[in-house]
């Protein structure tokens, strides 16, 4: 029983992937990995066979017959899916890309699957929901990092965050790309974070608790 209810408890990581040969190696590499697989060939298929309250993550192929990724994307966050969602795709399509994090996508990853992006893209997003599950955090160490940004920094690693390039940035905030990049990487430095989903989930930290914090009529830093 108590076997059963911490198997019950274990990240389930969902793989949809109309390729068998891909579902089969990406299952074998995550159970030796240790994580538990379910596998679905279709997007139809795991809309009938998850259990959306099961903790974990989905990784999701963007090219498939019948009902797409990027359309069982645009469902899943109509019902308010909450698992963290990393795409794959075969396709170099950066603005696609783009659009999948503006949306919410965890990540993105290109095939031929590389395990060392992979795995710890699957790390971050776990880490992710756990966060956002329980609200825990060292929120004090955030806030001293968040507290070195400049106004600046601070605005265009919201942008990085949000899946938005150095050239798309700097077209927006009407700057050269060349400062875009300047303060880009003076900003990361003092986060000591390096990807944009990393990023992403620094400010929904940030936010949740300096609203948490204006709710108690508490001052957040």
């Amino acid at each position: 029983m108590k076997g059963s209810r911490k198997e019950k408890n274990k990240p389930l990581i969902r793989v949809v992937d109309d390729n068998p040969a891909i579902l089969s190696s990406l299952s074998f590499m995550l159970s030796c990995e240790g994580y538990e697989v379910a596998s679905f060939q279709s997007a139809e298929a795991f809309l009938a066979g998850d259990v959306p309250s099961r903790e974990g993550l989905l990784i999701l192929d963007v090219q498939m017959p019948g009902l797409s990724g990027l359309e069982l994307f645009k469902v899943l966050n109509l019902r308010a899916y909450k698992l963290p969602i990393i795409f794959l795709t075969a396709h170099a399509d950066v603005d696609m890309a783009v659009a999948a994090m503006r949306e919410g996508a965890c990540d993105f990853q290109q095939k031929p699957i590389n395990p060392e992006t992979l795995l710890p893209a699957i790390a971050r997003g776990l880490e992710k929901a756990r966060l956002l599950k329980s609200g825990l955090g060292d929120i004090k160490e955030d806030a001293s990092r968040f507290k070195e940004l400049t106004d600046r920094e601070e605005q265009i690693c919201r942008l990085v965050a949000k899946g938005l390039v150095s050239r798309e940035i700097a077209e927006r905030l009407q700057i050269s790309q060349r400062t875009v990049d300047h303060h880009r990487t003076s900003a990361l430095s003092k986060l000591n974070i390096r990807e944009p989903a990393e990023l992403a989930l620094f400010f929904e930290r940030i936010d949740a608790w300096r609203k948490r914090a204006g709710q108690a009529g508490q001052t957040f830093f």
